[in-house]
């Protein structure tokens, strides 16, 4: 049985600490430190934005010039992009 509770959730401390990107990270989301969250929205906001979701699995991210060196592949699923981002945060 779940307990209600009239406070609101708070945010997880560990999210929404700023993290400095890699200079091949900040080819793509830009170079200031900018909390988890934020860093995968600008990520996906340039995925759209260059139509880099591959046509007939849109599961699937095609690798431009600037993601080839984060990806370190021509092609990763939604499912890999958020370890391998990850590895480009300090």
């Amino acid at each position: 049985m779940a307990t209600t509770s009239t406070t609101a959730r708070k945010p997880n401390a560990a999210f929404m600490k700023p993290l400095t990107p890699s200079a091949e990270l900040a080819a793509v989301i830009g170079s200031e430190a900018v909390p988890r969250t934020e860093v995968t929205k600008k990520i996906w906001e340039y995925i759209k934005k260059h139509d880099l979701q591959d046509a007939a699995n849109r599961r699937n991210i095609n690798a431009d010039d600037k993601l080839r060196p984060i990806f370190q592949k021509d092609q990763v699923s939604m499912f890999e992009l958020t370890k391998l981002v990850n590895a480009h945060l300090k």
